[in-house]
Protein backbone atom coordinates (compact mmCIF):
# COMPACT_ATOMS: atom_id res chain seq x y z
CA UNK A 1 0.00 0.00 0.00
CA UNK A 2 2.98 2.26 1.38
CA UNK A 3 4.69 1.87 -2.24
CA UNK A 4 1.76 2.31 -4.47
CA UNK A 5 0.80 5.66 -2.57
CA UNK A 6 4.67 6.65 -3.45
CA UNK A 7 3.99 5.42 -7.03
CA UNK A 8 0.47 7.80 -7.33
CA UNK A 9 2.70 10.90 -5.52
CA UNK A 10 5.66 10.30 -7.87
CA UNK A 11 3.54 10.00 -11.30
CA UNK A 12 1.38 13.04 -10.09
CA UNK A 13 4.29 14.82 -9.26
CA UNK A 14 6.02 14.31 -12.65
CA UNK A 15 3.17 15.47 -14.57
CA UNK A 16 2.57 18.39 -12.56
CA UNK A 17 6.22 19.39 -12.99
CA UNK A 18 5.96 18.85 -17.19
CA UNK A 19 2.17 20.47 -17.15
CA UNK A 20 3.04 23.10 -15.28
CA UNK A 21 -0.65 24.23 -14.25
CA UNK A 22 0.25 27.37 -13.25
CA UNK A 23 2.12 28.79 -16.37
CA UNK A 24 0.05 26.80 -18.75
CA UNK A 25 -2.76 28.75 -17.11
CA UNK A 26 -1.39 32.18 -18.39
CA UNK A 27 -0.49 30.62 -22.29
CA UNK A 28 -4.12 29.77 -22.03
CA UNK A 29 -5.53 33.29 -21.20
CA UNK A 30 -3.36 34.87 -24.15
CA UNK A 31 -4.80 32.29 -26.50
CA UNK A 32 -8.58 32.50 -25.37
CA UNK A 33 -7.94 36.64 -24.90
CA UNK A 34 -10.65 37.34 -27.45
CA UNK A 35 -13.10 34.77 -25.74
CA UNK A 36 -16.46 34.90 -23.90
CA UNK A 37 -16.62 33.48 -20.60
CA UNK A 38 -18.62 30.72 -22.40
CA UNK A 39 -16.19 30.08 -24.91
CA UNK A 40 -12.99 29.96 -22.57
CA UNK A 41 -15.02 27.13 -20.83
CA UNK A 42 -15.95 24.83 -23.89
CA UNK A 43 -12.30 25.66 -25.19
CA UNK A 44 -11.03 24.44 -21.80
CA UNK A 45 -13.04 21.65 -21.66
CA UNK A 46 -11.89 20.51 -25.03
CA UNK A 47 -8.43 20.78 -24.70
CA UNK A 48 -8.17 19.05 -21.97
CA UNK A 49 -10.13 16.53 -22.77
CA UNK A 50 -8.10 15.97 -25.51
CA UNK A 51 -5.17 15.76 -23.82
CA UNK A 52 -6.12 13.28 -21.32
CA UNK A 53 -7.86 10.89 -24.18
CA UNK A 54 -3.88 11.05 -26.24
CA UNK A 55 -2.14 10.52 -22.62
CA UNK A 56 -4.62 7.51 -21.70
CA UNK A 57 -4.40 5.72 -25.35
CA UNK A 58 -0.64 6.25 -24.95
CA UNK A 59 -0.51 4.42 -21.28
CA UNK A 60 -3.10 1.97 -22.27
CA UNK A 61 -1.22 1.19 -25.95
CA UNK A 62 2.55 1.37 -24.96
CA UNK A 63 3.00 -2.13 -24.71
CA UNK A 64 1.38 -3.21 -27.69
CA UNK A 65 3.36 0.38 -29.56
CA UNK A 66 6.55 -1.33 -28.27
CA UNK A 67 6.02 -4.63 -29.40
CA UNK A 68 4.83 -3.57 -32.42
CA UNK A 69 7.74 -1.30 -33.40
CA UNK A 70 10.45 -3.63 -31.54
CA UNK A 71 11.19 -0.90 -28.70
CA UNK A 72 12.53 -1.71 -25.43
CA UNK A 73 11.84 -0.07 -22.15
CA UNK A 74 15.59 0.95 -21.57
CA UNK A 75 15.20 3.05 -24.95
CA UNK A 76 12.26 4.69 -23.56
CA UNK A 77 13.68 5.87 -20.35
CA UNK A 78 16.62 6.55 -22.28
CA UNK A 79 14.82 8.53 -24.61
CA UNK A 80 12.35 9.41 -22.62
CA UNK A 81 15.16 10.78 -20.27
CA UNK A 82 16.48 13.37 -22.23
CA UNK A 83 13.27 14.66 -23.44
CA UNK A 84 12.11 15.59 -20.19
CA UNK A 85 15.77 16.61 -18.73
CA UNK A 86 15.84 19.07 -22.05
CA UNK A 87 12.34 20.45 -20.90
CA UNK A 88 12.86 20.81 -17.62
CA UNK A 89 16.76 22.56 -18.24
CA UNK A 90 14.61 25.51 -20.24
CA UNK A 91 12.17 25.61 -18.10
CA UNK A 92 14.97 26.66 -15.37
CA UNK A 93 16.30 29.07 -17.71
CA UNK A 94 12.95 30.73 -17.58
CA UNK A 95 11.78 29.82 -20.93
CA UNK A 96 9.36 27.19 -22.23
CA UNK A 97 10.70 24.36 -24.15
CA UNK A 98 10.11 24.04 -28.28
CA UNK A 99 8.78 20.78 -27.33
CA UNK A 100 6.00 22.03 -25.18
CA UNK A 101 5.48 25.68 -27.02
CA UNK A 102 3.50 26.94 -29.80
CA UNK A 103 5.02 29.68 -32.26
CA UNK A 104 2.19 31.60 -33.70
CA UNK A 105 1.97 32.11 -37.28
CA UNK A 106 2.11 34.79 -39.27
CA UNK A 107 -0.75 33.37 -41.54
CA UNK A 108 -4.50 35.14 -40.95
CA UNK A 109 -6.48 31.34 -41.08
CA UNK A 110 -4.18 30.43 -37.89
CA UNK A 111 -6.80 32.71 -36.36
CA UNK A 112 -9.19 30.11 -37.02
CA UNK A 113 -7.81 26.83 -35.96
CA UNK A 114 -9.49 25.15 -33.09
CA UNK A 115 -6.94 25.89 -30.46
CA UNK A 116 -8.53 23.37 -28.13
CA UNK A 117 -6.71 20.94 -30.40
CA UNK A 118 -3.69 22.72 -31.28
CA UNK A 119 -1.51 24.41 -29.84
CA UNK A 120 -3.32 23.96 -26.56
CA UNK A 121 -3.79 19.74 -26.57
CA UNK A 122 -0.78 19.40 -28.18
CA UNK A 123 2.14 20.08 -27.64
CA UNK A 124 1.06 22.62 -24.95
CA UNK A 125 -0.59 19.86 -22.29
CA UNK A 126 -0.06 16.90 -24.08
CA UNK A 127 3.57 17.06 -25.75
CA UNK A 128 6.12 14.34 -26.54
CA UNK A 129 7.37 15.30 -22.84
CA UNK A 130 4.23 14.44 -21.29
CA UNK A 131 3.79 11.15 -23.37
CA UNK A 132 6.86 9.97 -23.00
CA UNK A 133 6.51 10.53 -19.01
CA UNK A 134 3.20 8.67 -18.95
CA UNK A 135 4.36 5.84 -21.31
CA UNK A 136 7.69 5.68 -18.69
CA UNK A 137 5.45 4.99 -15.56
CA UNK A 138 2.87 2.79 -17.37
CA UNK A 139 4.82 0.61 -18.92
CA UNK A 140 7.21 -0.62 -16.05
CA UNK A 141 4.59 -2.31 -14.48
CA UNK A 142 1.07 -4.44 -15.04
CA UNK A 143 -2.16 -2.99 -14.96
CA UNK A 144 -2.19 -1.08 -11.57
CA UNK A 145 0.96 1.00 -13.10
CA UNK A 146 -1.25 2.09 -15.77
CA UNK A 147 -4.56 2.67 -13.34
CA UNK A 148 -2.55 4.59 -11.52
CA UNK A 149 -0.88 6.81 -14.35
CA UNK A 150 -3.89 7.86 -15.83
CA UNK A 151 -5.64 8.08 -12.37
CA UNK A 152 -2.75 10.68 -11.56
CA UNK A 153 -3.37 12.51 -15.09
CA UNK A 154 -7.18 12.79 -14.99
CA UNK A 155 -7.11 14.21 -11.42
CA UNK A 156 -3.90 16.99 -13.04
CA UNK A 157 -6.48 17.66 -16.00
CA UNK A 158 -9.43 18.68 -13.02
CA UNK A 159 -7.28 20.45 -11.22
CA UNK A 160 -5.84 22.40 -14.81
CA UNK A 161 -9.59 22.74 -15.77
CA UNK A 162 -10.43 24.50 -12.39
CA UNK A 163 -6.88 27.06 -13.07
CA UNK A 164 -8.30 27.63 -16.63
CA UNK A 165 -11.66 28.79 -16.02
CA UNK A 166 -10.31 31.59 -12.89
CA UNK A 167 -7.30 32.01 -15.64
CA UNK A 168 -7.32 36.30 -15.30
CA UNK A 169 -7.87 36.33 -11.60
CA UNK A 170 -5.72 33.58 -10.97
CA UNK A 171 -2.60 35.56 -13.19
CA UNK A 172 -3.42 38.18 -11.81
CA UNK A 173 -2.88 37.04 -8.44
CA UNK A 174 0.28 35.30 -9.14
CA UNK A 175 1.86 37.37 -11.08
CA UNK A 176 4.76 37.39 -13.62
CA UNK A 177 7.42 37.13 -11.29
CA UNK A 178 4.84 34.24 -9.38
CA UNK A 179 5.20 31.96 -12.46
CA UNK A 180 8.81 32.66 -13.68
CA UNK A 181 9.57 31.68 -10.21
CA UNK A 182 7.08 28.73 -10.12
CA UNK A 183 8.33 27.86 -13.84
CA UNK A 184 12.21 27.53 -12.96
CA UNK A 185 10.79 25.20 -9.69
CA UNK A 186 8.81 22.87 -11.85
CA UNK A 187 12.02 23.27 -13.80
CA UNK A 188 14.55 21.22 -11.50
CA UNK A 189 11.82 19.05 -10.66
CA UNK A 190 12.21 17.91 -14.49
CA UNK A 191 15.34 18.10 -14.87
CA UNK A 192 16.34 15.48 -11.76
CA UNK A 193 13.16 13.33 -13.28
CA UNK A 194 14.90 13.30 -16.37
CA UNK A 195 18.17 12.15 -15.05
CA UNK A 196 16.79 9.45 -12.90
CA UNK A 197 14.80 7.67 -15.98
CA UNK A 198 18.13 8.21 -18.02
CA UNK A 199 20.20 6.56 -14.95
CA UNK A 200 17.30 3.91 -14.97
CA UNK A 201 17.23 3.48 -18.53
CA UNK A 202 21.35 3.06 -18.53
CA UNK A 203 20.92 0.34 -15.45
CA UNK A 204 18.14 -1.45 -17.22
CA UNK A 205 20.10 -1.53 -21.11
CA UNK A 206 23.27 -3.13 -19.38
CA UNK A 207 21.09 -5.50 -17.45
CA UNK A 208 19.52 -6.45 -20.48
CA UNK A 209 22.68 -6.59 -22.39
CA UNK A 210 24.21 -9.10 -19.62
CA UNK A 211 20.93 -11.13 -19.99
CA UNK A 212 21.49 -11.35 -23.44
CA UNK A 213 25.08 -12.06 -23.95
Amino acid sequence: MHELATLAVTVFMGFFAMMNPIANTAVFVGLTGSQNAVQRKRTAFRSLATAFFIVAAFCLLGKGIFELFGITLPALRLAGGILVFLVGYHMLQGYSSKLHSHTPSSDSEDTDKDIAVSPLALPILAGPGTIATAMNYSASGGIINIIVTVSAFALLCLITFVCFLYGPKLVNKVGEDGINIITRLMGLILTVIGMQMLIQGVHDAYMLFQNVS
